[in-house]
């Protein structure tokens, strides 16, 4: 189960930028040419690594060689200095951020353990989609996932994405807001003249209620433009007439705190709760697929993870740590003399195995006696009481 967000990359191209921006402030023409280089070669690996953006990371990487190029002896490109009070932002950065966004799914439905019917509910809104159907018959075009954190959400929209083979895009609200003024709407818009240009299209908005919050809190005139953007957006007046598939899915962890009008925009709100004993069960058997847990009692750990209030990503860091302790049994020569192993270079490192053993129930015991969650009854309860009230499915 792989999911190629190329997101090592990305970090390390805002980690440049930032750097050559900094140099650029200093005066200091050896770190920008440096960091200069370091985006170019950066974008080429990202044209590599997307090829539905190659030429745009290429245009950017041929930008980034001439500004590290002419450091020093002309004045850098508009777009690759650091910005004042306005934001510099060429209309080309504006079209191809659309295209930054755009990410691999190779997560399937078969991957996410349990949530049968909240897996149900999102396949039924993509099929009728994708069907031929009478005019009057119109698809939803967004689902509200809502719930406490760790529960899949964001595994749940990479599953609708990779089932279709469609276009995913994975927006982190940090992504789309901006400092300075106007810039949030143009790269809202952006983002969403992608989603048509690559349709069918998958448009996962994490963290919905940070650039969401209710019109009755303090809202700055800012804020409340990109809000209008984005209503505007999710309602898709634009693709009216068009048969194109834009499904948008956001998720949040406090839904209490969104605007009304937003929620009115997605007629599926749908509450993913904490896994119960069977999909707990299940998800234990798809992260530790390939190893051998006959020797577990799956059914005293599955009322276990339930009494203990934990999410999906809670299960998960226990099957990681059950597989720890395994490794450590199994492999007991290498961790016996992990100081001198850990001086080896990698490439001495890579012509070593480690071993896999069965899983014991001591490993998973002693992992759950670690693995805290950090929600209480009253978290919970409060999810249960939204859900009934304003939920809609």
């Amino acid at each position: 189960m792989n999911i190629d967000l190329s997101g090592v990359l990305y970090a390390q191209l805002k980690e440049a930028e930032g750097k050559y921006k900094a140099a650029l402030a200093k005066n200091d023409i050896d770190g920008v040419k440096k960091f200069a280089q370091i985006c170019a070669n950066t974008e080429k690996q990202l044209a590599q690594k997307v090829p539905d953006q190659m030429k745009a990371h290429l245009d950017k990487a041929k930008r980034w060689e001439e500004a590290a190029r002419t450091a020093g002896t002309a004045p850098p490109k508009k777009a690759m200095v650091e910005r004042g009070e306005k934001s510099g932002q060429t209309e080309e950065d504006f079209s191809s951020f659309g295209e930054s966004l755009i990410q691999t799914s190779t997560v399937t439905w078969k991957d996410i353990g349990g949530l049968a019917e909240t897996k149900n509910l999102i396949m039924e809104t993509v099929v009728i989609a994708g069907l031929n159907k009478p005019e009057s018959i119109k698809p939803d075009k967004g689902i509200l996932l809502f719930g406490p954190p760790g529960t899949g959400k964001t595994l749940l929209a990479a599953a609708a994405a990779g089932s279709l083979k469609a276009t995913f895009f994975n927006v982190k609200t940090s992504s789309v807001m901006s400092k300075y003024f106007g810039e949030s709407t143009k790269l809202i818009t952006a983002l969403y003249e992608s989603a048509r240009k690559h349709a069918p299209s998958i448009v996962f908005i994490d963290e919905l209620d940070s650039i969401t919050m209710s019109r009755d809190g303090d809202q700055g005139e800012a804020s409340r433009k990109v809000l209008a953007t984005l209503l505007a957006e999710l309602d898709g007046f634009q693709d009216k007439k068009s048969d194109k598939l834009i499904l948008t899915l956001s998720a949040t962890n406090t839904p209490w705190s969104l605007d009304d009008a937003v929620l009115s925009r997605f007629p599926k709100r749908i509450y993913i709760p904490l896994p119960d004993k069977k999909a707990c069960q299940d998800i234990i058997r798809i992260q530790t697929k390939g190893l051998d847990i006959s020797n577990v009692d799956m059914e005293k750990i599955g009322d276990l993870c339930v009494s203990n209030h934990y999410s999906g990503r809670d299960l998960q860091n226990i099957c990681r740590d059950a597989m720890k302790s395994m490794t450590r049994r199994v492999n007991k020569e290498i961790f016996d003399n992990i100081e001198n192993m850990a001086e080896l270079p990698f490439e001495e490192l890579q012509k070593k195995t480690l071993k896999a053993g069965p899983l014991s129930m001591e490993d998973f015991t002693q992992s759950i006696a670690r693995v805290k969650s950090p929600l209480t009854p009253d978290d919970l309860k409060r999810h249960e009481v939204w859900s009934k009230q304003f939920g809609a499915t």
